[in-house]
């Protein structure tokens, strides 16, 4: 029997971490590894600390006014439908405790991030992101 890689075994934390986000539609995680595979940050989708989540009866905007008001694709930024939670690799990056501590680490986030977050975790420092589909594409 072989142990999982790297990739795997933090992928697979993420996929935990995102057992415990609070959004009805999506549950993303995300971890943050640094060079020597230790882990240094966490986090998941959901609103801010001590704010109503998505799981509060009517706090979630886009589930509140339906797709006749919010149609599919709408942004999720702006207008009636504007989310309310923090996305998981923010949380995680938060939790990381920033730049110095994200310097050459590796993201590993169960869903591929939006184009918001992308540039976040590049200015950030982030020197590598694994999702699950870019471990089927090239696996380390």
């Amino acid at each position: 029997m072989s142990r999982k890689d790297w990739d795997e075994y933090y992928l697979d934390i993420a996929h935990a971490v995102a057992a415990r986000a609070d959004c009805t539609r999506r549950q993303v995680g995300a971890v943050i590894v640094n060079a020597d595979h230790r882990q240094i940050g966490q986090g998941y989708n959901g609103a801010p600390p001590g704010e109503p989540g998505c799981l509060t009866a009517g706090a979630c905007p886009r589930g509140r006014f339906g797709s006749d008001v919010v149609p599919p694709g709408s942004s999720y930024d702006t207008g009636p439908g504007s989310c309310i939670s923090v996305h998981a690799e923010v949380n995680a990056l938060l939790d990381a405790g920033g730049r110095a501590a994200c310097l050459g680490a590796t993201l590993y986030v169960t869903d591929a991030p939006c184009d918001g977050c992308a540039r976040i975790v590049r200015a950030a420092g982030i020197a590598r992101v694994v999702t699950p589909q870019t471990l089927e594409v090239s696996p380390s």
